[in-house]
């Protein structure tokens, strides 16, 4: 039998026409198995990149709680009983009186305006920076009221790991701003720096020039003194911080000259040991104006008339002007200086002070 013959014939073209851009044709390709594949790959790289935003974004977020934290910026309530102050040495004396009475009434009133400064010793607990006085008065608002309110106090928490030298710092630095901090206390503040060996401080000198570098020498001459009144008459001075500057530097002339003005101190001190501040001032100006020990001898120059600033007449040459104060003196003339040379300058320094310490 013969084929059958075909009744037409299926011409296609040798070059098939362009499919037009709006014509879909993938999906018309694509089965559903392909469609459900391709939709969860699609899934997967958007979750992917959502975890990947949300990583990059932690990391950031932690980066700024670590150094909001160093620079002390991140308050919380802290538990009052978890805050401890063993790690510094206080500049102030917790067994004195703080005089809480106004503190307390502002913070029942209006609550406290400015945070306490804690560092977090990272078991749970934290060591007082700043805030002696108020973390004080929240203990005893919580003793006097045994309200709960007062059983956490706001604080700004410092990252653990500081150095002790800039607690210290910090410490020394907000109650020097508040100027109620006696030359006694800072003077025990500096023993107590250099008897730890804070930062590789071993004396006195050293330790107030690190705690106190941003008041005035003189300032910081007056804490030197101090420090070697305490460190002669810790033991038997009751209320030390009141002291006054200049009962303070007397002492310290006496107890340089004379070792056995310790005996007499304390001899007038223990006849009366029920005291206050007030009557432990007053035997002090006592003793201090009835002893005749000589005063130890010391470079100060020339005699000095009165204090204040004195214009001086330098016959020198024109426009030469010179003014003399405590501790500075300084020269005026139509000079650059910056142009001298440097040995010249040293050389006429060196006679400079020749010439002031000849008396001496």
């Amino acid at each position: 039998m013969s084929r059958k013959r075909r009744i037409f014939d299926v011409d296609l073209p040798e070059d098939p026409a362009e499919v037009p851009e709006e014509v879909e044709t993938k999906s018309a390709r694509r089965g559903p198995m392909a469609s459900a594949i391709g939709e969860v790959g699609d899934a997967r790289r958007y979750r992917e990149k959502m975890e990947a935003d949300i990583r990059a974004e932690n990391d950031a977020l932690a980066h700024e709680l670590v150094r909001l934290k160093k620079l002390g910026l991140v308050t919380d309530l802290v538990p009052l009983d978890a805050v401890r102050t063993t790690k510094l040495t206080r500049d102030r004396r917790i067994s004195d009186r703080l005089d809480l009475a106004d503190l307390k009434t502002s913070l029942r009133e209006i609550g406290l305006s400015n945070p306490i400064r804690v560092e977090a010793d990272g078991a749970g607990g934290y060591e007082l920076v700043q805030g002696l006085r108020r973390l004080t008065a929240y203990r005893e608002l919580l003793a006097e009221t045994e309200d709960d309110c007062w059983a956490q106090i706001p604080a700004g928490i410092l990252a653990a790991g500081q150095s002790d030298a800039g607690l210290y710092r910090r410490m020394v630095d907000e109650n020097l701003i508040r100027k109620d901090v006696s030359f006694a206390e800072m003077a025990q503040l500096a023993r107590a720096y250099a008897a730890d060996h804070v930062d590789g401080c071993t004396s006195v000198d050293d330790a107030v020039n690190a705690l106190f570098a941003s008041v005035a020498p003189q300032k910081r001459s007056y804490i030197r003194r101090f420090a070697l009144v305490m460190a002669g008459l810790e033991k038997v001075l009751d209320h030390p911080s009141a002291m006054s500057r200049s009962v303070g530097l007397a002492l310290a002339d006496r107890l340089e000259a004379d070792a056995t003005f310790v005996g007499t101190v304390s001899d007038a001190l223990r006849v009366k040991p029920e005291r206050d501040a007030a009557t432990e001032l007053a035997i002090l100006r006592q003793v201090v104006e009835g002893h005749a020990a000589p005063l130890p001898t010391k470079k100060r120059g020339a005699p000095k008339g009165r204090s204040g600033r004195v214009a001086l007449s330098v016959p020198v040459g024109p426009g030469v002007r010179a003014t003399a104060t405590q501790g500075k003196m300084e020269l005026r003339a139509e000079v650059d200086f910056g142009a001298v040379d440097r040995t010249r300058l040293e050389k006429a320094i060196e006679a400079f002070w020749r010439e002031i310490e000849a008396d001496t």
